[in-house]
This record gives C-alpha cells, sequence and structure tokens, in this order.
C-alpha cells in the first residue's frame, strides 16, 4: 500500500502513511471551515472527511441566508493517496500549509457551486484532547487544532453568485477516533448509564485578538473538559509564527451561561467570564445573527451521517426552509450560529456552536429532547 506520501519523513508508525496505526473502523481524519460576512447576511460551511478502515471519504458544503439553508454531499470510496482530498466536484487544496486553503465546488448537476481561498490570521491553536469512553471502551480520543481567517471568492446556488470580501472565518483539522459511520451491532453501550452530551464551542474574532472557547459537562453542569484562550491575530500571514503559539494566554476560572429560546435547544445568547493569569477578567456577551443548521455538513443526519457508506460515487443536494423546521428534532438540535460579540470596548463576530442531548440541570433539560422552560 505504498503511496507518494510514502517518499516524505512523515511516518508516524511502522506502516505505511495509507495505513493508520490504529485499527479502529472509526478511526478519521477531517477538515472543517465556516465563513461569514460582517452584516450576517450568509454563513457557509464545509465539512470533508476520510475514514480509512471504513474506506470512505466524504464532503458538504452549506449555505445559509436568512430563513433558507442549501447543502451539496458527496461520498466516494476512499483514495489511497492521501494528497487526494477530492469527491466528485469538491475540493479541498492545501495551497500553503497552515496558512492557504483552497475550496472548490466546480460545476454540478445539483446546482451548487463555489470558489473559496481561506488566508489565516491566526497560528493554529491545538485545543485540549478529547477522550471518551462507553462502559470501558474508548469511544473517542482525538486533537484537534483550530485556525482563524479570512475568506475572498464567491460562491453560486442556482446560478445566482454571491461575491466574498474578506468574510470572517474558522476552519478546525481534527483526527483521531470519533463516533462515525453505521452504528456497531452487538449489545448497546451503556454510556455511564445516562445518555447525552453537552458540548460548547466558540471561536471569536474580534480584530487584533480571538477568544477561544469550549467545554463538555456532566448532568448536573459540572465541566468534565474546559479551556479558553487568547490569541493574537496577524494581518499578515507570513507574520504568524512558524511553529507554537508565542502569545497564547491561557484563561483560568472560566464560567459560561447559555439563554435559551423557550420551547428549544438552540441558544438566544451566551455570556462567558474568565481570568487570565494576573488575574484580570474578560467578559463576553454574544448575541446570535444568523442559525445554521449542521446536519447541512452531515452532523447526525440520518442518511448523509459521517464516514456513512453511500456507494462508489454519490452526490445530492438538501435545502430546508428554517422557520418550518422541529427544533427539538434530534437532527436538528445541533446547532452554530453566527454571533456578534463584546469583550470590553472590542466588538466582534464569531461562532457559536451548541450540542445538547439529554438531561442537563443548569439548562432545564430534563429528558433527552425537551426544550428549554
Amino acid at each position: 500500500m505504498i503511496t507518494r506520501l510514502d517518499d516524505y519523513l512523515v511516518h508516524q508508525t511502522p506502516y505505511p502513511v495509507a495505513q493508520p496505526g490504529p485499527s479502529d473502523r472509526n478511526f478519521y481524519d477531517r477538515h472543517w471551515m465556516n465563513g461569514f460576512d460582517a452584516e450576517g447576511g450568509y454563513l457557509f460551511e464545509i465539512g470533508f472527511g476520510l475514514y480509512p478502515n471504513r474506506r470512505v471519504m466524504d464532503g458538504h458544503f452549506s449555505v445559509a441566508m436568512g430563513d433558507h439553508q442549501w447543502a451539496f454531499h458527496g461520498s466516494r470510496r476512499a483514495p489511497k493517496e492521501r494528497q487526494e482530498t477530492v469527491v466528485g466536484p469538491l475540493e479541498i487544496r492545501v495551497i500553503e500549509p497552515l496558512r492557504r486553503l483552497q475550496v472548490v465546488l466546480a460545476p454540478n448537476e445539483q446546482g451548487i457551486e463555489c470558489d473559496l481561498r481561506f488566508t489565516a490570521h491566526s497560528a493554529p491553536h491545538q485545543e485540549p484532547e478529547n477522550r471518551m469512553h462507553d462502559d470501558g471502551h474508548l469511544i473517542m480520543h482525538n486533537t484537534r487544532f483550530t485556525q482563524m481567517g479570512r475568506w475572498e471568492g464567491h460562491f453560486t446556488i442556482d446560478g445566482r453568485r454571491f461575491e466574498v470580501r474578506q468574510a470572517h472565518g474558522t476552519r478546525d483539522r481534527s483526527w483521531g477516533i470519533r463516533p462515525v459511520g453505521e452504528p456497531q451491532g452487538g449489545a448497546p453501550g451503556l454510556m455511564n448509564q445516562e445518555p447525552g452530551v453537552y458540548w460548547v464551542w466558540s471561536p471569536i474574532h474580534f480584530g487584533d485578538v480571538a477568544t477561544m472557547f469550549g467545554t463538555f459537562e456532566d448532568r448536573e453542569g459540572r465541566p468534565t473538559q474546559v479551556s479558553a484562550d487568547l490569541l493574537p491575530l496577524y494581518d499578515d500571514p507570513a507574520a504568524i509564527p512558524a511553529q507554537g503559539e508565542p502569545g497564547r494566554v491561557a484563561m483560568r476560572n472560566i464560567r459560561h451561561a447559555i439563554a435559551w429560546h423557550a420551547g428549544t435547544r438552540w441558544a438566544a445568547g451566551m455570556t462567558l467570564s474568565m481570568e487570565d493569569g494576573q488575574g484580570r477578567g474578560y467578559e463576553i456577551s454574544m448575541e446570535p445573527l444568523l442559525r445554521f443548521q449542521m446536519l447541512g455538513i452531515g452532523y447526525t443526519h440520518a442518511t448523509w451521517g459521517h464516514g456513512c457508506w453511500q456507494g462508489e460515487l454519490v452526490t445530492e443536494r438538501e435545502e430546508w426552509d428554517l422557520r418550518r423546521v422541529d427544533p427539538l428534532a434530534m437532527e436538528f438540535i445541533h446547532t452554530h450560529q453566527m454571533v456578534r460579540a463584546r469583550m470590553g470596548d472590542r466588538e466582534g463576530l464569531g461562532t457559536l456552536e451548541t450540542l445538547v442531548f439529554g438531561r442537563h440541570d443548569p439548562s432545564g433539560f430534563k429528558d433527552f429532547f425537551d426544550g428549554a422552560p
């Protein structure tokens, strides 16, 4: 299984690059990216994943504008060459690692196209390692870095072209093990006797600095993982440090509170407070401007879930009227929202991700899918 990358000094296991070290069928390697304009007119997202032990590669491009969302989905048999990041008309190109990427969705029968170029404005920020067990079985163990940037280019929907000029955006790269694809057979896991997840994640671009926040909590609201950092932003990508994050400021005493829309699990706003190592306090408030349903790029999608076998090459189009979706249907609970944020005299733009299934006492959620009081 020798491929072109085997000619580089990049090996991390005794195996060829195309053969993952872990034999877990849920091993994955994934791009996620988003972009939005300052007025909240659109929010686009890209998801692109490789699942080598499932022999699947899939990709998604989705746009929310106003009360509507469109999505392109594609899936294929995974190639052996890791540099071949193409699913039908959708391609991810790494122009300059950690600095510039391009996403191209060529003309296709689904009527959704794009040519978008991402330029980094921060160093890649490595987030805390994620680990999760289900009754002693490791079901999540991954690494992720997040990076702020700007977008240029355009996207097209049914022949209508939208220009993208200096749009704010965030991307992440993650790899490792996480639940993907068709569910495993045999006896079901226990998930600590009570299924559920509480995940909140929010990167915010404040012009000269960015903030990063993420947390998992248990049913009582106790953090099982929490981190927040302040990062410098750079107007010139050439000024970004070649390695490491020398300007990173790690936060402590991190607390957040979400106001939920009644009868839903969609955030109506969030506040975040934290302190740096010298005890200086930071208070951030977030106001949602535009909602994006994450099933548009495969998350909690009944058909286009990540890593599911669709065929040798399959593409499809979907669209939703966001006013008519059921907020408590499982596939519509997971959202990203474009938010306007304030931190002291700074105003910024960013993303607020919420994914909450099951009981969560501080939010007032009592059952698996009930809405906020």
